[in-house]
């Protein structure tokens, strides 16, 4: 066995002549290990609201989204995207076109994000499970256009889940020149009509913002025949994303991006990120003092233990075999204050999962779920491991090789 580990295990155990020095070890353990607690849960917190929003995204956007590199829109029926549609992994691939309008609903107006689909929607995307009302998902008839809005639009514009009187949608005419004599003639007009549903994916961006509509509605506003904005895919079970969106872009070469979830909600989940990576680097902060009771606690214990280092001495012991026993002594509060706190912040954050102990503002549905979300990740969980280890390694270096010679 390696004799300063053996010494320094001893030493952190043994009884010492101070009660205070044991008490003290006690508390610096203790120090570490809600630090790393405190690592542990706040991660995790971060991952649960990064999972929830994934979900709600999920139920709205396409698993993979092609879009033109540069401009606007690009011809749907280019031998390249049909090809892509073709592919054996894809289950369901689907045009849209979106365009910002204005939308008035008798003497309330507002801008919004009109995107066209096709019929195949309902199969591309979970949207069945995020929508409310008496009616069903329906873009067009016989007759009339449909318009399913958002929640928080709907709000906006007074509409109701049903209402009676047509949403006016206002479009400029493409490639005409504003009349300041009669402004209106600039404008194409068009009416949308309630299928008696409104969809709540709970992000202000959709809900407040998107109505969606028939893909054939737009492109007639527009004066656009097979023009798109994106063509959307969902792939087949058991197919994997990252390899087919890697061989799409391939197919398409530079002139097209290909996105999936994340990628189309990139800015949302680079803030998130952000905000996780500041907590991290708070709460290492918050670590390393935390690690000061460690070195007092080697400052005391290296001045109660001078016999012993005379004895060692004696038997032929060097400074450099003395300084790495209080150097294990220090890396061992360490190792321990890591390890329980992992072990507590697991447990902590089990029971949070299962019985959702820490609330959201009292519950009553003021928000969308009840409970703090957590999602342990393996990943962040070995980085504060070694996040600790190496905080709780050095904090304790430089202060035992002065300590030692100082002292000793």
């Amino acid at each position: 066995m390696n004799f300063p580990f053996y010494i320094a295990r001893r030493y952190l155990f043994s009884k010492k002549k101070h009660n205070a020095i044991n008490i003290i070890s006690g508390i610096s353990v203790c120090g570490v290990a809600l630090a790393t607690l405190a690592l542990v849960c706040t991660l995790s917190v971060f991952n649960g609201f990064q999972d929830m929003v994934a979900s709600f995204f999920t139920a709205f956007d396409p698993q993979l989204k092609i879009v033109v590199r540069e401009g606007k829109v690009f011809d749907g029926q280019d031998e390249r995207i049909r090809a892509v549609c073709a592919l054996p992994e894809v289950a369901v691939s689907t045009e849209t076109l979106e365009e910002n309008a204005m939308v008035q609903y008798k003497d309330r107006q507002t801008m919004a994000v009109l995107k066209g689909v096709e019929d195949n929607f309902e199969e591309l995307t979970e949207i069945d499970s995020i929508l409310y009302g008496a009616g069903e998902f329906l873009l067009h008839d016989s007759i009339v256009n449909y318009g399913i809005m958002g929640v928080e639009l709907v709000a906006t514009l007074g509409t109701g889940l049903e209402f009676v009187d047509p949403l006016q949608v206002y479009l400029p005419k493409r490639n005409a020149k504003v009349n300041m004599a009669n402004p209106g003639a600039s404008f194409k007009r068009d009416y949308l009509y309630s299928p008696g549903v409104v969809f709540v994916v709970n992000q202000q961006l959709y809900d407040g913002k998107y109505i969606l509509t028939s893909l054939d509605f737009i492109r007639q506003l527009l004066d656009y025949t097979t023009e798109v904005s994106a063509i959307e895919l969902k792939l087949k079970s058991g197919a994997n994303v990252s390899s087919v969106q890697s061989k799409i872009e391939k197919m398409l070469g530079d002139d097209f991006v290909v996105q999936d979830r994340y990628q189309q909600q990139a800015d949302v989940f680079r803030i998130m990120e952000i905000e996780k990576l500041i907590s991290y680097l708070f709460l290492t902060f918050i670590l390393m003092i935390a690690c000061f009771n460690v070195i007092g606690s080697l400052s005391m214990l290296i001045l109660d233990k001078k016999d012993d280092v005379v004895t060692l001495r004696s038997l032929g012991a060097n400074d450099k075999l003395i300084s790495r026993i209080f150097l294990f002594e220090g890396r061992l509060i360490s190792l321990f204050g890591a390890i329980s706190g992992i072990i507590l912040g697991l447990i902590l954050c089990f029971i949070q999962q299962k019985f959702g102990v820490i609330s959201l503002g009292g519950g009553g549905g003021t928000f969308i779920v009840d409970a703090y979300p957590v999602s342990v990740h393996a990943w962040d969980v070995v980085l504060v491991f070694i996040t600790v280890l190496t905080v709780g390694f050095l904090s304790v270096w430089y202060p035992v090789r002065y300590l030692s010679k100082r002292l000793l």
